[in-house]
């Protein structure tokens, strides 16, 4: 064969294995459940309930402030407050932390993919006095 022959026989190789790749990792995607969730000062708008397995999270800040959004897994009990009594003493929750998206400003939108097992989870900003103010939302998953 010649040189040239042997490159472009590499090439159609290459862009048929990329072809068959291609659908199978549109198709993964296919089945991801995605949750928007809307963040304003002092709301959180986002779904009630979602199946187990692999979540992606789109969270869009509608401002005015930067906001974060942190999600634990929750039991019976309230989220515990630090000393300050405006913020959630995040290391007493340390082994229940699923995701947390650091503090971003007004008109961004972010993503986090979590996989779920089923239980209850609370979606919050614990930006000072945010969580306080009503900035969190309850999340069943089943």
């Amino acid at each position: 064969m010649r040189p040239a022959t042997t490159v472009r026989l590499a090439c159609a190789a290459a862009l048929a294995a990329a072809l068959v790749l291609l659908p199978a990792a549109a198709a993964s995607d296919r089945g991801l459940a995605r949750l928007k969730i809307a963040e304003r000062d002092f709301r959180i708008k986002a779904p009630k309930q979602v199946r187990a397995g692999e979540v992606e999270l789109v969270v869009h800040n509608k401002g005015p402030d930067a906001h974060e959004l942190i999600v634990v897994r929750v039991g019976p009990h309230e989220l515990p407050l630090r000393s300050d009594g405006l913020t959630v003493d995040e290391e007493a929750l340390d082994k229940r932390e699923v995701a947390i998206l650091e503090p971003d400003g007004p008109g961004t939108t972010r993503k986090i993919r979590v996989d779920l097992a089923q239980g209850r989870y609370i979606l919050f900003c614990n930006m000072s006095g945010h969580y306080l103010g009503g900035m969190h939302s309850l999340l069943v998953v089943h």
